[in-house]
């Protein structure tokens, strides 16, 4: 049982969703370690004073019949059991390697969260009609029972957005109120989809609330995959983006790819026309101070009320300010007449007016300018569709030197939680294993004991690849949880085999001694973790995307791992040491041996 917690332990380490499971697994094992070494043996005294004799019910009796020729023949045909197992984990990471990978399994939520993106410089009275507009059509759809919308910036700015993007909640009636023939989720959200895109003007990401936020939250993008584009002259950066959407655009699996609205903004230039100014004898910052009075507004003085003091703005009304034809009669003084008189002439005479589409956002990260371009990733898995994409783009599209990409969203979680298992999980079969060598004094006993984790992968692997499931942290957890049986289940055969033999029976007697008489305990565990995961495997309601794949990994791989605990474990055995058979057997030397 020592063995097994820091297996157990570790699943907590990939993420708090996993802390609650683990910290229960971990508190439970302790526990029943300390009462098994406590109140368990005064228990057995006070309890157990009469003849005790061990029975072997119907169920048992049956599955050590059924065993014992299958053991026989496992030991009797040694070269071919070792041959198939090697191929059948070989195998098994062949398929691995094809199974796709993603971060975390996305939830089914039952609501829709619909981003809106308008063009830059749509005013918020705009922006709401167009709204209404949008939620009238989405409410046609039966299976929707409300909608709302959040739209520019409240005044505890805690998500800024402009006035022309809008966040849309459309929640969703309960299931069994939608109309029949019943619809599927996806089947929702292209009808949703081919209904808004009635409405001209605007741009929509479909996501769902939780998902939205969790995204924004881990990877600053609220999409599954992010490109950021690095550099510094922002047409460049523009022209790239471009093309990487038009790459991702398609791809298969590919939804809702957009680039970062980094142009359109209405801006309005005033040049001031210096030849002109001086030949009309007005400097350029009397021109320019008069374009920010009127525009800006200047500070005239200072209004006093009580104690307290409010500057007294000069400027345009905002009806004047916006309207570039009143901007154009705008007078400007000239210098005064010889006999003193004031004399003004139109802006228009000083200066070009040009109203054209400027920059809308200049995004910065690390200081260096950048462009996202996103998308998600539908009906395949997340690292399958990154693979691809990064090929097609290094092939498609030439980034210039002194300009560089890199890759968020949900990927960078997945790249970030894969490098932080590459360095635990050693770690932590490390440790197990340290603590198996101390056990049996002995490395050969102790590799043996862990073969039954890679054993154990395969029949996992095999249940995701089966139900078509890709690898993810929460199938990561299970392998863990998985190991965690398949060492115990090895250590509990392997140390009976090992006291039979410290008696002084013989390695061929000891080993089909051993196996048959640990046939119970080593089912017993495993029928206790398997169908303790069983009601997750086949779950549906919210939150059964996440369950999924760990119960998969466990009770595919214990299948596996009993198996072949049972049968490769006690040849593996056999085949070790075969050599020093007829040496007589210590069941635990106090000197470190690497034999």
């Amino acid at each position: 049982m020592i063995v097994y917690l820091p297996i157990f332990a570790l699943a907590g380490v990939e993420g708090k969703m996993f802390h609650p499971m683990a910290t229960t697994v971990v508190l439970a094992l302790l526990g029943a370690m300390i009462l098994s070494i406590t109140f368990v043996p005064a228990a057995v005294a006070l309890l157990l004073n009469k003849k005790v004799e061990e029975k072997e019910n119907w169920l048992m009796g049956h599955a050590r019949r059924a065993y014992e020729p299958l053991l026989s023949r496992a030991l009797a045909n040694v070269p071919v059991v070792v041959v198939f197992a090697a191929m059948s984990i070989l195998f098994t990471f062949a398929v691995a390697s094809r199974l796709g990978a993603e971060f975390i399994p996305n939830l089914d939520e039952g609501d829709i969260a619909l981003q809106v993106l308008r063009i830059p410089g749509t005013s918020l009275t705009q922006s709401v009609e167009m709204q209404a507009i949008l939620e009238r059509k989405i409410v046609q759809i039966p299976e929707v029972e409300r909608v709302f919308a959040r739209i520019g910036t409240a005044e505890v700015a805690s998500d800024p957005m402009p006035p022309n993007a809008a966040d849309t909640y459309i929640i969703m009636k309960p299931q069994d109120q939608w109309p029949k023939p019943r619809r599927s989720h996806e089947q929702v959200i292209a009808s949703l989809q081919e209904l808004v895109d009635q409405v001209p003007g605007n741009n929509y990401e479909f996501t769902q609330p939780i998902q939205m936020r969790f995204n924004e939250l881990i990877s600053g993008v609220r999409s599954d995959v992010a490109v950021k584009i690095f550099g510094d002259d922002m047409s460049q950066l523009e022209k790239s983006a471009g093309e990487i959407v038009g790459v991702l655009s398609k791809i298969p699996g590919a939804e809702s790819v957009k680039a970062e609205q980094t142009t359109g903004l209405p801006m309005l230039t005033i040049s001031v026309d210096r030849d002109r100014s001086s030949r009309y004898g007005v400097s350029l910052s009397e021109v320019q101070d008069a374009i920010a009075t009127a525009v800006g507004g200047k500070e005239a003085g200072t209004f006093f009320q009580g104690d307290r003091r409010f500057d007294i703005l000069v400027r345009l009304p905002d009806d004047v300010r916006s309207n570039i034809d009143a901007l154009k009669r705008l007078p400007v003084a000239l210098p005064r007449t010889a006999d003193g008189r004031a004399a003004f002439v139109p802006l228009s005479e000083l200066a070009g007016f040009d109203l054209a589409p400027g920059p809308n956002q200049i995004s910065r990260e690390n200081g260096k300018r950048r462009i996202v371009v996103s998308a998600n990733v539908r009906g395949r898995d997340l690292g399958s569709f990154v693979a691809e994409a990064q090929r097609q783009i290094e092939a498609s599209v030439k980034i210039p030197s002194g300009y560089w990409m890199s890759w968020g969203g949900t990927f960078e979680q997945l790249q970030s939680a894969t490098t932080r298992l590459q360095i635990v999980v050693p770690v932590a079969l490390a440790l197990v294993f340290v603590l198996l060598f101390t056990m049996f004094g002995n490395v050969r006993d102790g590799l043996i004991v862990f073969t039954g984790i890679p054993f154990a992968l395969t029949g996992g692997i095999m249940a995701l690849w089966l139900r078509g499931i890709p690898l993810s942290i929460s199938a990561a957890v299970g392998f863990i949880a998985l190991s965690g049986v398949a060492v115990l289940n090895g250590l509990v055969m392997l140390s009976f085999i090992r006291a039979l033999r410290a008696e002084g029976k013989s390695l061929d007697e000891a080993v089909h001694l051993g196996a048959v008489t640990r046939l119970r305990p080593v089912l017993m565990t495993a029928l206790v973790a398997s169908l303790g995961f069983i009601p997750m495997a086949l779950a549906t309601g919210t939150g059964a995307e996440v369950q999924r794949p760990l119960a998969t990994v466990v009770i595919g791989g214990i299948i596996s791992s009993t198996a072949l605990t049972l049968l490769v474990l006690p040849v593996l055995y056999q085949l070790v040491h075969r050599k020093t058979a007829h040496r007589p057997f210590v069941e635990h030397d106090s000197t470190l041996t690497l034999d």
